[in-house]
């Protein structure tokens, strides 16, 4: 069972049209956002991308920072600017820097930051990239950005898999963590479905029909080599990753009915079967640490998620409130657990503090689906519609701090947020 057959077997299957848009929505903030102000970039104005723009929508998309409106000018990082102006504006931090165009074609993207209160130089780093790198490059900064003035990594870096279906065709996409500049990394005629980042970052776990039922292939993500990993009889669904990577967590039917096995990544050992229930067991998520899995099963009467060791044994209840919850996701720190629960017909993403049991909604939609964490826990990535139009959106785990992102046309599904990656990944 995937995520996708979860729901058509209980309330049939959902189909929004496209939306293919970009939109900061921040609310509930308040006076806990950081003042900060962006010089224009020397060179920025003939940069095939602009960077000050892509640093400045990522830090407005994580709630953390305002804005301030600066005065026009262009100051790059050799510079020691006159911090007078920028402090009378409110400005607690100020960006500067530049894009240069090499003899090679490469471009030199280099910043600095300013405290504009203490007057002191906070930081400054460079990247030399190839042009289709330039957002690459402008994430990183942002990254470090938030990194000097939050004291916590960034996430804008990253990357983030969906799917879309538009007619006959889905596509699986992989995307900057704003959602633009998607790449296909496979089309098919036919479904493509629960996609899942390796830790490493290097690899996608999907689940294709393309031999006319469902089998779960593992897929290289720069080189497009793949591998079939699981073609049992019956149904191989919702793959999910050990942190170490090198064991799957999937559903199979090979043995009647769905069940959670795992498979060894480094062998071709048989699957190893965890549950054995006449129930349907499915969506297995590993906890941070990879010592249990949280799961979705219907033997308690509805859906619901519950909790195992990893390598099997005594299963525990973990949502109580309403008698339908699906698609659990886990913050890497282990105390945040993301789900869909079904509240008077509408679909809802609620985060549980699995520290206190505290559990709530955090979005204002009603067709919410597929949540996926943030690498850093503080961000929640799912599919949903927005005024009767399809969507991809990160909520703070608050629900607070809302982003609209870009998404390809058609049916978008099924998003996941990939993990920190090292520079030269």
């Amino acid at each position: 069972m995937t995520k996708r057959f979860f729901l058509l077997l209980w309330v049939g299957l959902l189909s929004w049209p496209a939306l293919a848009q970009f939109r900061v929505e921040v609310s509930g903030v308040g006076l806990t956002q950081l003042p900060i102000a962006f010089a224009l970039f020397k060179g920025d104005d003939t940069s095939p991308q602009k960077i000050g723009a892509i640093i400045q929508a990522d830090l407005e998309r994580s709630g953390q920072f305002r804005v301030v409106t600066p005065p026009a000018q262009v100051i790059d990082e050799n510079t020691r600017p006159d911090l007078t102006p920028w402090r009378q504006k409110g400005a607690d931090s100020l960006v500067t820097g530049s894009v240069t165009r090499l003899a090679d074609g490469r471009f030199d993207v280099r910043f600095r930051l300013w405290d504009v209160v203490r007057g002191k130089d906070i930081g400054r780093d460079g990247h030399v990239v190839v042009s289709a790198d330039l957002r690459l490059a402008a994430h990183r900064i942002a990254d470090f950005i938030y990194q000097a003035l939050t004291g916590e990594k960034g996430i804008f870096s990253t990357r983030i898999a969906y799917i879309t279906k538009s007619a006959q065709r889905y596509d699986l996409w992989v995307a900057d963590a704003d959602g633009e500049n998607a790449q296909s990394a496979m089309t098919s005629p036919e479904p493509i479905i629960s996609p899942a980042w390796s830790p490493s970052g290097l690899q996608l776990a999907y689940v294709s029909f393309e031999s006319r039922k469902p089998v779960v292939y593992v897929h290289e993500v720069a080189t497009g080599r793949r591998r079939l990993v699981a073609n049992f009889r019956g149904s191989n669904s919702a793959p999910a990753w050990s942190p170490d990577g090198k064991t799957l967590a999937v559903t199979l039917s090979r043995d009647g009915g769905s069940q959670l096995f795992t498979l060894d990544m480094t062998s071709n050992a048989e699957p190893r079967r965890l549950t054995q229930s006449p129930s349907i067991d499915t969506e297995p998520v590993y906890s941070a640490d990879g010592k249990s899995i949280y799961f979705v099963s219907d033997r308690g009467g509805s859906p619901q998620i519950y909790r195992m060791p990893a390598s099997g044994g005594s299963v525990e209840r973990v949502t109580f409130s309403g008698n339908y919850n699906i698609s659990p996701a886990l913050s890497a720190d282990g105390r945040w657990l993301a789900y869909i629960s079904r509240v008077n017909g509408e679909f809802k993403l609620f985060v549980m503090d699995l520290v206190s049991n505290a559990t709530g909604p955090v979005t204002d939609t009603n067709a919410d689906e597929s949540p996926s964490f943030a690498p850093n826990g503080r961000f929640v990535v799912y599919a949903t519609k927005v005024q009767d139009r399809e969507a991809l959106m990160t909520t703070s785990i608050d629900g607070k701090v809302k982003a609209r992102l870009a998404g390809r046309g058609g049916d978008i599904r099924e998003p996941d947020w990939g993990p920190f990656q090292n520079l030269g990944n």
